[in-house]
């Protein structure tokens, strides 16, 4: 057997090395095998799969280029006939080369054809088919032949995918000829039309289509005939069920392989959902504008609403403004003028009597304007605080002794019981001033001659109690609940014994709630007696404030017109205030101090008389005729005379707000100074503004 293989391999070394045949074979049938041998090579070239002929040796016979191209395999490699080198170099490209070389012995072993696909590590994919060589019945070797199969399997996956992908679309994709027949139907046109396919191919398009858009079809024929496509075409089809949907069409054409149209593909799109949400929008849009121009309108309302508001709010800070004026203007010259009489000596009990009368009911007329001012503010919320750091016990003692000499008039025991506090408590100290000496007037108020009014101050946890306990009146049960209202009192009756506008509680309930307290009352009963629990955190804290407010007018010691040690000797002063009574008791102050006093009773006559005279203060009311105080002010300080431009000025008017008092400062006053106005500040503020004055001129 190896004889005989031996001899047929160098038979066909002979055959490839040289074509010439033995010359003991004729001419003639040299010259068939050579012929036979031309077409055989010629095949082998001009196949399109790789071909490798092994002898029963196990060495290369014969190959082609096609072969060589497929595995890179280069031509000295070839030319060794190495079959087991050869294959060495197919196995490194393999993504298994175990296996192949296996298979590959396995093959080789049988007398049997193999077809095997190979998977190259680059990934293409290579048919491999193998058939023996038998010759007189004896195995003489194996023919291989390799197929690229890559580009072809792509396209399989690719068509494959695409099927997959058209079949399970949630649109649905129809195929149709020109005669409007179907000719093929996924699985989305199902869904939508609710049709299987075999009840649809071979059918009309038309059953879809409703009777009164027949006509569609035909259009969409002729269109498509020229080539058109069309792109979303929103129309109404009918479905298995008669129901009628909304879809979107896109349909193209489908052309052979000369380009003529032979058919359409036609994508629908269910969007009767989108639709009816379309709809909807189109119906909540309007629904919006609707409530957009009504807010507008609304807005429009509200503006002019606030437009009114503001403007009833400027009216009523005008109107405030203007009553404070008008009636602090008089209050001034009657506490003006009982201090200046009080101030004399030889007066007779009566005539002290009197004084005493008018100084204290003007008091209570000004706390009634202070009130009223105080709870418009708090109405308005243009109350703020001026937070600091205090000592309560001193804010609380300070009020008591405020009270103490109207107790003692009265013949009312004044009490206080105060815990020294060990924690820091903030708040403003004039407001919570202003808080206990309203609920120790107001017990001193309603106490009878021979009672007791107590004050409690004790640290309970986080937060501190000040109680102002008296043995008065006591109040209703019922009333209780209202003590802290506006405008309220327990007796409103004509015959009432005591007077008041019922602010003074609802001004404190308002102050401690800015404070972060709280305030309540309790009382036995008439004739019981009333107490009154201020509750304060030890840690409230506000931001800064931006207005300065006043203290409370009570809260000042009366003192006599021209106190000691406030002397205006050698200071000269300009006095202008249209209020003839004003001016009147300016100069007797002024005088009585040791000032030298010129008087104005008008912006014109001030400025004349400040041009003629040398001054060293000028006090000037605001509100007068022709040219108020800001005109005046304002006019001095552009002279370009510099004495007489830089003189001190103080603003001594009846618009006591905190604009009012803003508004001085910007103007060009150093000082403000609201009526009625102690003489002792007056003076005290003169004497402040004309001491660089007059220093620099000794």
């Amino acid at each position: 057997m190896r004889k005989v293989g031996d001899e047929r391999q160098r038979t066909l070394e002979q055959t490839q090395a040289t074509p010439a045949m033995p010359e003991r074979r004729s001419k003639e049938g040299a010259k068939e095998i050579t012929y036979a041998l031309a077409i055989t090579r010629a095949t082998l070239q001009a196949t399109a799969d790789g071909i490798l002929v092994i002898d029963e040796n196990c060495h290369i016979a014969s190959w082609n280029s096609k072969f060589l191209e497929i595995w890179a395999i280069p031509e000295d490699l070839i030319l060794l006939r190495d079959i087991q080198k050869v294959r060495a170099a197919i196995a490194r490209q393999l993504k298994q080369p175990e296996d192949y070389l296996y298979r590959t012995s396995e093959i080789e072993v049988s007398a049997a054809k193999s077809a095997d696909l190979l998977e190259l590590a680059d990934g293409r994919q290579i048919e491999r088919y193998s058939e023996p060589i038998s010759i007189e019945g004896a195995v003489a070797g194996r023919v291989w032949s390799f197929r690229d199969i890559t580009a072809r399997t792509e396209a399989d996956l690719v068509s494959r995918r695409l099927a997959a992908i058209v079949d399970n679309s949630d649109d649905a994709i129809v195929g149709k000829d020109l005669n409007s027949i179907i000719t093929s139907w996924n699985q989305g046109a199902q869904k939508i039309f609710g049709y299987r396919a075999e009840e649809m191919i071979g059918t009309s398009i038309k059953r879809l289509i409703p009777a009164d858009r027949q006509q569609e079809e035909d259009e969409i024929l002729d269109r498509l005939k020229r080539g058109d496509r069309f792109d979303h075409f929103e129309t109404i089809r009918v479905t298995k069920d008669g129901r009628q949907i909304h879809v979107s069409l896109t349909i193209s054409p489908i052309k052979d392989a000369s380009g003529h149209v032979v058919g359409a593909s036609k994508i629908a799109r269910d969007i009767t959902e989108r639709k009816l949400a379309d709809a909807s929008l189109r119906q909540a849009q309007k629904v919006a504008e609707e409530a957009i121009a009504e807010k507008a309108r609304l807005l429009e309302s509200e503006r002019l609403a606030r437009a009114d508001a503001e403007r009833a709010s400027r009216l009523k800070d005008e109107f405030l403004a203007t009553l404070s004026h008008e009636l602090r203007t008089p209050l001034n010259a009657v506490l003006g003028w009982s201090n200046v009489l009080r101030g004399h000596d030889h007066l007779d009990q009566q005539m002290i009597q009197g004084l005493d009368a008018i100084d204290r009911n003007a008091r209570i007329q000004a706390q009634l304007i202070d009130d009223l001012l105080d709870m418009s503010r708090i109405i308005s919320g243009k109350v703020r605080l001026d937070v600091q750091p205090l000592d309560l016990p001193a804010v609380v003692l300070e009020a008591v002794e405020t009270v103490r000499a109207g107790a003692s008039a009265k013949g009312i025991r004044l009490q206080t019981v105060v815990d020294p506090l060990n924690a820091l408590v903030l708040g403003d100290p004039n407001r919570l001033q202003q808080v206990f000496w309203n609920l120790l007037n107001n017990a001193i108020k309603f106490t009878p001659k021979g009672g007791r009014v107590q004050v409690l101050l004790q640290r309970i946890n986080s937060h501190v109690d000040v109680s102002v306990i008296d043995t008065g009146e006591g109040i209703p049960p019922d009333f209780v609940p209202f003590i802290f209202n506006r405008f309220q009192q327990a007796d409103p009756s004509t015959t009432r014994r005591h007077g008041g506008l019922g602010l003074g509680l609802a001004i404190v309930k308002s102050l401690i709630e800015l404070h972060g307290g709280q305030v309540r009352a309790k009382s036995g009963g008439i004739g019981k007696g009333a107490t009154f629990i201020v509750t304060l955190p030890l840690t409230v804290f506000h931001p800064p404030s931006d207005e300065g407010e006043r203290e409370h007018p009570e809260s000042r010691a009366r003192e006599l017109p021209i106190p000691p040690g406030i002397s205006l000797q050698g200071i000269r002063v300009l006095a202008i205030d249209d209020d003839a009574d004003a001016r009147s008791l300016l100069q007797v102050i002024l005088e009585a101090a040791g000032a030298t006093a010129y008087l104005a009773g008008s912006a014109r006559e001030g400025m004349e008389e400040l041009l003629r005279q040398a001054v060293d203060v000028v006090v000037c009311d605001i509100g007068m005729p022709e040219m108020d105080g800001y005109g005046f002010i304002r006019e001095v300080r552009r002279l370009r005379d510099r004495e007489k431009s830089e003189v001190a000025a103080v603003a001594l008017t009846a618009y006591a707000r905190l604009q009012d008092r803003m508004e001085a400062m910007r103007a060009g006053f150093q000082n403000h100074l609201p009526k009625p106005v102690e003489p002792s500040e007056l003076l005290a503020v003169v004497r402040s503004l004309a001491s660089p004055r007059s220093n620099a001129r000794g």
